[in-house]
């Protein structure tokens, strides 16, 4: 490993990424952990203050998932952490159950995030801490025994245990990495972006992709740019709502990580080719009709300011003239046609490998591949790092989502405890270690668009 500065400050605990993932660790620290190992935890976030999807911080959007899928309830329902103690807290738990919904606006979800931080009686929170890598210590026989974090500012971390939460990275298509930045905007950074252009221009908008983040910007943008004409552009035969079983939700709940874990190889591939349609590609029932009743309005009125281009490739984009050109083929036909536009939506989701910082840290260590156990923590020898919301392939469909983040926080606070008492990997058997996590350099690297939120 390349030679890094001395570390300016030490903890015991070190989480990257406020986001929901590494609030449920820390909430569960703050009140079920050791004193002395709460007292000595940080939580680093890049930006000024919490805020829950960003850029899909729309209003009127709801969560997809059940509020009971919080920080800590399902981890233990007395928690002080829990989204009703949140609205107890702020004056609007009556009226939530008068809304008679398990589902809450996505504005209040992220608000409770953000309460939850400020609400650590132990563990820190610190916000413009931006890492920009990760190194090791290594020990006499060359393996990790401290991780050091290297931040923006020039400064670094050194900790004992690491959580890697920072979320995955965005999916842009080579297509569209010649365009100016200006051009396209990703779903990650739809509202600030848009915000930034003046209401009162007429721009021709292409939006690309056939799940949630695209139908909900393809929706709003008519509203935030109002003289906007839109196209729709996807892959699939039609838009379509997302499969929402009660037998096929309960893949969601936290006991199914263990079936999942421990199955083979074909059994895994099975059940995530058949949940695809649960979490992936699909949008809202409530999203479908408003569209399609919006483009039966624009039909009737002769309007003609909106298009869903369905079964489509995007072929080819660059810039002609002061246009955005995309190029389209029809996958029916053969055909393509050209579309003129000033605006690239793109609701093309998530990479589906590794984020950069986890492949980085991988390559650093000489890792062929990432492996995790089932208590998510990465297999590297005495130094503990874990890893949240990136272990699909080996843990299930919910892990990148809401659904187990309070359960998978408590298996992480217990594997660290029980290092801390010098028993090793709390929950490491022969049949667990038999089933690997998936090579970083040789899984599916397709593009997933989360529709739900857990």
């Amino acid at each position: 490993m390349a030679e890094s500065r001395a570390p300016d400050r030490d903890v015991e605990l070190l989480a990257i990424g406020a986001g929901p993932a590494n609030l449920a660790l820390a909430a569960a620290v703050d009140e079920a952990g050791p004193a002395d190992l709460a007292a000595n935890s940080l939580v680093i976030e890049q930006a000024d203050r919490v805020v829950w999807q960003r850029g899909m911080l729309l209003p009127g959007a709801q969560s997809q998932v059940s509020f009971l899928k919080d920080l800590a309830t399902l981890r233990d329902p007395r928690s002080r952490f829990s989204f009703l103690n949140y609205l107890h807290s702020v004056g609007r738990l009556n009226e939530f159950v008068n809304l008679g919904t398990f589902q809450p606006y996505r504005t209040e979800v992220s608000d409770y995030f953000q309460w939850a931080a400020d609400s650590m009686a132990n563990v820190s929170v610190e916000y413009r801490r931006r890492c920009v890598g990760i190194d090791a210590e290594r020990g006499p026989d060359g393996g990790p025994v401290a991780w050091v974090t290297r931040l923006a500012d020039g400064s670094a971390i050194r900790s004992r245990y690491l959580v890697v939460g920072a979320g995955r990275d965005p999916y842009v298509p080579a297509e569209y990495a010649t365009l100016p930045r200006e051009r396209v905007v990703h779903s990650t950074e739809y509202v600030q972006r848009i915000a930034e252009l003046p209401r009162d221009r007429a721009y021709r908008v292409a939006v690309i992709g056939g799940a949630q983040s695209a139908a909900e910007m393809f929706d709003a943008v008519a509203t935030d740019l109002p003289v906007t004409t839109r196209t729709l552009v996807m892959r699939s035969i039609a838009p379509k709502t997302y499969e929402n079983g009660k037998f096929s939700n309960e893949y969601f709940y936290p006991s199914a990580v263990d079936e999942f874990f421990t199955a083979r190889p074909e059994a895994r591939e099975q059940i995530l080719r058949e949940m695809h349609t649960t979490n992936y590609s699909g949008l809202a029932p409530d999203l479908m009709d408003r569209l399609y009743r919006q483009r039966y309005l624009d039909r009737l009125g002769g309007a003609d300011r909106m298009r869903v281009a369905t079964m489509t490739d995007v072929t080819a984009a660059y810039e002609d003239g002061g246009d955005v050109v995309l190029e389209l083929t029809d996958r029916r036909t053969g055909r393509t046609e050209e579309l003129r536009c000033d605006l690239v939506l793109l609701g093309t989701g998530f990479v589906r490998g590794m984020p950069a910082l986890v492949r980085g840290l991988a390559g650093a260590l000489g890792l062929p591949r990432v492996e995790v156990t089932r208590d998510y923590r990465l297999r590297v020898g005495p130094a503990a790092c874990y890893l949240q919301g990136v272990n699909e392939a080996t843990h299930g469909i919910s892990d990148s989502l809401l659904s187990v983040m309070s359960v998978r926080a408590a298996d992480i606070l217990a594997d660290i405890t029980a290092d801390r008492a010098g028993h090793g990997n709390r929950r490491t058997t022969e049949k667990e270690t038999s089933w690997r996590s998936a090579d970083w350099t040789g899984i599916d690297w397709a593009p997933t668009t989360t529709t739900r939120s857990g």
